[in-house]
């Protein structure tokens, strides 16, 4: 009798596949890092900017003015946004926006974004300054920055967000930017790192 014997892989041939794998591995992974980061980014951009509206929208419907302020993170917790009124306490019928972690955001022009003011003069209005004071929204549901008990408008005036991704070393990479315009309209921009494109 005889018995055929089925032939293995030899350890070179496993040896091989192995190594393809890690190298294919080494490429991949880095890459696919980077699109989560860019996701979470996205995703606090959104959410910056359902927050906006629904600001906007509660201005307007309350007949009386809000501004959005950014609540710090503190151990390790994501940053927050959150709808305050004209005494600055918390609005409790807007929910907050809470940012996806190691994601910081900047308030108005001067957050370090690459090609920065490329963006502000593809935007085609005068964003109002963090040291103005906090965005605002009026009774009408334009951007304001309030000024004692008013908030007055100011023609051809919008608001500018840049989001960023807060790496182990400090630095930033992978930039999205929230835009109002004077109209009270939001936009979503996201930096692909030649050029900064409309979502």
């Amino acid at each position: 009798m005889r018995t055929t014997g089925t032939r293995g892989f030899s350890l070179l041939e496993l040896v091989t596949v192995v190594t393809v794998i890690f190298i294919l591995a080494a490429l991949t992974v880095p890459y696919l890092i980077t699109q989560v980061y860019a996701i979470r980014i996205r995703y606090s951009a959104t959410e910056l900017s359902g927050l906006l509206q629904a600001t906007r929208m509660e201005s307007v419907r309350l007949n009386t003015y809000y501004s959005v302020q950014g609540v710090q993170a503190a151990n390790g917790n994501p940053a927050l946004e959150q709808v305050v009124d004209k005494t600055r306490l918390p609005v409790n019928d807007i929910p907050q926006a809470v940012m996806a972690s190691n994601v910081s955001v900047f308030y108005g022009p001067g957050s370090g974004a690459p090609a920065e003011a490329v963006l502000l003069g593809a935007l085609n209005f005068v964003p109002a300054s963090a040291v103005a004071g906090l965005p605002s929204f009026s009774a009408r549901g334009l951007p304001c920055v309030p000024v004692g008990v008013t908030c007055p408008v100011t023609p051809g005036q919008g608001f500018v967000f840049f989001l960023s991704r807060t790496d182990s070393t400090g630095g930033s990479s992978g930039w999205t930017a929230v835009a109002v315009t004077p109209s009270g309209r939001c936009q979503v921009w996201a930096y692909d790192g030649n050029n900064w494109l409309q979502l």
